[in-house]
């Protein structure tokens, strides 16, 4: 059986991330899975610029940002085979796959990094009443076949969910000829990246329904109409609000879930905010030696926070394989008041290192509040942050030997002023 040091599930830009920072410190067995006939996942449907301003200080395209990755891990002579889906993986790290040269085959490693992106919401699992007709597609779907394809999925387009994917659908679908009637959102602010509001809505005088959602879809060979209620403060429609709108398209932008049934199926400690495995200081999860990052760990905002979380996953990798790691000891970290989830989950205070890098969401939308870390009584750090929304994933940063001597579980909260 064919063994490596590391193998890398998911060739998108947090597993070629990955990749490429192990090479440079020197592990050089490394082999990358990934299931789509090239390398580079979701971003090479992601024509629009906006990537690489934090990590290259430009503007690129999904693809473009990819292939900065792919072209630097090919160059590593880094082990890639594309057109490959994993089927199993075992807790003692054997890897099972399948391609159309080799069959199936299972191949063993000392570490695993699991960087498998995430999944739409679908209209099944929304649960939207009315007729099953073709004209409804999640928002990912329509972007392929748009920018992949060449096929433009509508003429009359309404959104639901207010997600960056489907606000930058919006503008697409509008620059294409489409018209977009509105886009909805469940809750009473957006989920988008504010400048993503204000350049894909804003800028086209898209409307937003916030507090909507769609309760009824009509149709016979295809989409015809859909009908719009507003919800009250349980999230449910409100009886006499009804909108109807004529359309021939609805998108879905409800929400990304990260994909982990590999994690699942071996029993990985999952955490149920985040639907991504429980990982500490290293990205190690509960299994010794099989790491996750990117948006298969929790959903990010930016592929720049991905390719950058890749990189510290990759560092835990290498701790672990020069065995400096020691988890006889562990704290867990709790997500407080107005927080949402806190990932790191778990800190094993005696290997710390350098720096621990914090990520966590706002519960709600607040104009001023105190970011504050704290074990017990014990405050470690305070930030005073404006404008602090769900839509924007925080990040905080604590050197290793503040959190060294930590008895207590660490809390981030969020005070608002």
């Amino acid at each position: 059986m064919r063994h490596y040091q590391v193998i890398i599930i998911g060739g998108g830009c947090a597993g070629l991330s990955a990749a490429v920072t192990l090479k440079e410190k020197g592990i050089e067995d490394i082999l990358v899975i990934e299931k789509d006939d090239e390398a580079g996942g979701i971003l090479n449907q992601c024509i629009h610029n906006g990537f690489g301003l934090t990590t290259f200080k430009q503007q690129l395209s999904g693809p473009s940002f990819a292939e900065k990755y792919e072209v630097k891990a090919r160059n590593l002579n880094t082990e890639i085979k594309v057109g490959t889906m994993v089927t199993d993986i075992t807790r003692d790290k054997c890897v099972t796959y399948v391609n159309e040269e080799e069959g199936y085959v299972t191949v063993k490693s000392d570490a695993i990094i699991l960087a498998v992106g995430c999944y739409e919401r679908s209209r099944g699992a929304l649960a939207i009443d009315g007729d099953r007709v073709p004209g409804v597609y999640t928002a990912g779907q329509a972007q392929k076949y748009l920018n992949m394809d060449g096929y433009l999925v509508g003429k009359k387009v309404f959104i639901l969910g207010s997600g960056d994917i489907g606000l930058i659908m919006a503008r697409r679908m509008t620059l294409e000829g489409a018209k977009v009637l509105g886009v909805a959102e469940l809750m009473p602010y957006s989920n988008g990246l504010p400048r993503n509001i204000k350049q894909c809505l804003e800028d086209f005088d898209i409307p937003l329904y916030l507090s909507h959602t769609v309760t009824h879809i009509y149709g016979s060979e295809r989409l015809e109409r859909i009908e719009l209620s507003q919800v009250d403060e349980n999230r449910q429609p409100i009886k006499g609000s009804e909108q109807y709108f004529d359309v021939d398209t609805l998108l879905l932008s409800c929400g990304l879930i990260p994909e982990n049934h590999l994690a699942e199926s071996i029993g990985i400690e999952m955490d149920p905010r985040i639907k991504g495995p429980v990982v500490d200081e290293n990205y190690m999860t509960s299994i010794e030696g099989i790491f996750a990052c990117g948006n298969g760990l929790h959903v990010h905002d930016l592929a720049d926070f991905v390719t950058h979380q890749a990189s510290l996953a990759s560092d835990g990798v290498v701790r672990y394989l020069n065995k400096e790691v020691n988890n006889d000891t562990s704290i867990k970290t709790i997500s407080g008041d107005n927080v949402g989830y806190v990932v790191p989950g778990i800190l094993h205070p005696s290997s710390l290192p350098n720096v621990v890098e914090f990520y966590f969401r706002p519960r709600k939308p607040m104009d001023k509040g105190t970011i504050r870390i704290r074990s017990n009584d014990q405050v470690i750090r305070e930030i005073k942050k404006e404008k602090l929304v769900p839509s924007v994933m925080e990040q905080v940063l604590l050197a290793g030997k503040q959190l060294s001597e930590l008895k207590d579980d660490l809390v981030i909260e969020i005070i608002e002023e």
